[in-house]
């Protein structure tokens, strides 16, 4: 289950919103482990094991369900279970979406399928809940909006609340092993809000140890961020400042002190059971000592998480700042929708460019190509199909997705789309019929047609683009690579300014800033 797998992303699932939510990030395959596109041994053991496990996961105390079928080729081990506050119907119709989603998109023997209310594993390796060096990769998703205000005070009411929802989860909850939590802020960011779950196959001690263990990337991937989450099989946890579970709140902490209040576990510890020592060893111990176990342990990940969170916000090397990109969204709107909304699946895509056929590429840039297609209503498009080489591209992708979604001016290109599976990274904007201005400007005989009203047409229809980014449009953007390639030109001359990736943000209220990096062309 190791290794580097597929980028995902959040997206609207084609099954009624009300039963999965927001669609799934889905991490399919791991090249060691082979795919099963001509296994069709593997897909039928998938298959049996689909029309089996999410009944017996929803019909289970804690929503939770493992499963195997032999094949000739091996075993087929799965894994599912739900969020703890989903009911069993919105369990059985959340875990059967993921198996049709997983068994038509991935073709793998390897992969995880995340919705907002449950989750799917399957692999040809067996999930141990008694390893306790099997906790699964982890995969943070940060919410791209920063808190502003306060920085260090909001991360460290953030540190409070996870470690004390994550101590209910393992310490203080039902067999489902799952907690949510609710601390103050401030006016600006009046209440954050978490949760947190293991599968209920766990001890509470090893539950606690996954947790530890995937809130340590809190301090690395999340700093300033409004919200995150991080994606394990056996453990995830998430925060936002805006409720994002049905269910009561069973952790509650106040902001009246800014040092983060202690989790309130040591209290109810002598109910839970006694950590496990060694495989094949019991160990029992008193009141006291396990109320020591528990309480130092979660203090130091209170301190550790405080302290990175700090540490980052000191200047960082140019070496430091060249880490690789995570996924991240929004819970923004963009006109009534999220950006999840603006999801095309690749089936739609490869159809649309004739499976991106050289007589539809448009043009080649820095991160990959540009090809023409047709939508199934006749909407023509631009597909930016970034290489599966360039690990840059990932960043200036992100970018894009966070800013062309919210900026809406008749002098900036439109988003249509986009698509993150099969381990393709796709853009999908409005086709503009003239392609770029440079290929009009510099060729000899197409210049001719810009006369001297249509090249003041552009140069007003640039600047206005310009002034709205800079000036009107929240939060302010710095495109840093405006260029006539980047300027795109429709049926009647009017410009379009393109390609957001090395666009900068600018904060509220901020008129200047320093970049230490050179970007652009």
């Amino acid at each position: 289950m190791a290794g580097l797998l597929l980028l995902w992303v959040a997206i609207i699932t084609m099954a009624p919103r009300s039963v999965v939510g927001i669609y799934p990030w889905m991490l399919c395959g791991y090249d060691p482990y082979g795919g099963f596109v001509a296994d069709s041994d593997y897909k039928a053991a998938l298959s049996l094991l689909a029309a089996t496990m999410p009944k017996n996961a929803s019909m289970s105390p804690g929503h939770f369900a493992t499963g195997q079928a032999g094949v000739a080729s091996g075993d087929v081990w799965a894994l599912a279970f739900c969020q703890g506050d989903a009911n069993t119907s919105t369990c059985y119709d959340c875990l059967q979406q993921t198996f049709e989603d997983v068994i038509s998109s991935c073709d793998y023997k390897d992969a995880t399928i995340y919705y907002d209310s449950c989750l799917l594993a399957y692999s040809n390796i067996h999930f141990r809940a008694d390893d306790d060096t099997d906790y699964s990769p982890t995969y943070p998703i940060r919410n791209l909006k920063n808190a502003t205000k306060e920085p260090e005070q909001f991360q460290r009411i953030v540190a409070a609340l996870m470690n004390a929802t994550a101590s209910s989860a393992a310490f203080n909850s039902s067999t489902r092993l799952y907690a949510s939590g609710q601390a103050e802020f401030d006016k600006e960011l009046p209440e954050v809000y978490a949760w947190a779950q293991c599968t209920p196959d766990l001890s509470p001690d090893r539950c606690w140890r996954c947790l530890v263990q995937i809130m340590r990337v809190l301090p690395t991937f999340m700093t300033d961020a409004v919200g995150g989450r991080v994606l394990g099989i056996r453990c995830n946890l998430r925060y936002e400042t805006q409720p994002f579970f049905p269910g009561p709140v069973t952790v509650q902490l106040s902001a009246t002190s800014a040092r983060p209040p202690r989790p309130a576990v040591a209290p109810n510890v002598k109910q839970a059971p006694a950590p496990v020592a060694a495989i094949g060893e019991e160990r029992r111990y008193s009141v006291p000592a396990i109320i020591l176990m528990v309480v130092v342990p979660t203090l130091a990940v209170e301190h550790l998480i405080v302290g990175f969170f700090i540490f980052r916000r000191r200047p960082r090397s140019q070496a430091q700042a060249k880490q690789p990109s995570y996924p991240s969204y929004s819970t923004e709107t963009v006109n009534n929708e999220t950006i999840d909304s603006m999801w095309i699946d690749i089936a739609t895509l490869r159809a649309a460019t004739e499976d991106f056929a050289e007589s539809n590429k448009l043009g080649e840039g820095g991160f990959g190509v540009v090809y023409k297609g047709s939508l199934r209503d006749g909407e023509e498009i631009a597909v930016k199909r970034l290489s599966k080489s360039s690990t840059q591209g990932v960043e200036e992708l992100r970018n894009e997705l966070t800013l062309v979604a919210k900026l809406k001016h008749k002098n900036l290109v439109r988003l249509v789309g986009f698509c993150l599976e099969q381990r393709e990274r796709l853009v999908v904007y409005e086709f503009v019929c003239n392609r770029s201005l440079d290929q009009i400007l510099f060729d000899t005989k197409k210049r001719e047609q810009l006369d001297w009203g249509k090249r003041q047409r552009i140069i007003r229809g640039i600047a206005r683009g310009l002034q709205y980014l800079h000036e009107d449009s929240q939060p302010k953007v710095v495109h840093r690579d405006l260029k006539a390639s980047n300027v795109l030109l429709d049926a009647d001359m009017n410009p379009k300014i393109s390609d957001f990736g090395l666009a900068r943000l600018f904060g509220r209220g901020q008129t200047q800033g320093v970049t230490n990096e050179v970007v652009g062309t």
